[in-house]
């Protein structure tokens, strides 16, 4: 980690993680999730087109959500993503994975 101004790599399933975690908050259509996440992550989680898309598809075929389009606030036709009883606990089961794995790092980062 230098001191380039290149956000960071997400870990593999993280970003679904981090989608559901925001549409749990509420719905929101492509462009606000990613915003949710810039602002959430104080600037550091750059969320572009080419990766929050085929995530929300995916999401999307496992049932995880759930679309219908709607009007934005800028007067624009937008998918509007919710996340569904299936995808609440999904996320409950990927935060526990993600929790028992931070700490495993945190572990070996600070072995002796």
């Amino acid at each position: 980690m230098g001191a380039t101004n290149q956000p960071p790599d997400l870990l593999p399933g993280t970003l679904d993680l981090l989608i559901l975690r925001t549409l749990q908050r509420g719905p929101a259509h492509g462009y606000g999730i990613a915003q949710q996440l810039l602002v959430a992550s104080e600037n550091v989680l750059l969320v572009g087109e080419s990766s929050l898309y085929p995530a929300l598809q995916r999401l999307l075929l496992n049932g995880w959500v759930k679309a219908e389009w709607g009007t934005s606030s800028n007067n624009r036709r937008a998918r509007y993503y919710q996340i569904t009883p299936v995808g609440r606990r999904r996320l409950a089961a990927e935060r526990r994975e993600f929790d028992q794995l931070i700490l495993a790092i945190h572990k070996v980062l600070n072995a002796t």
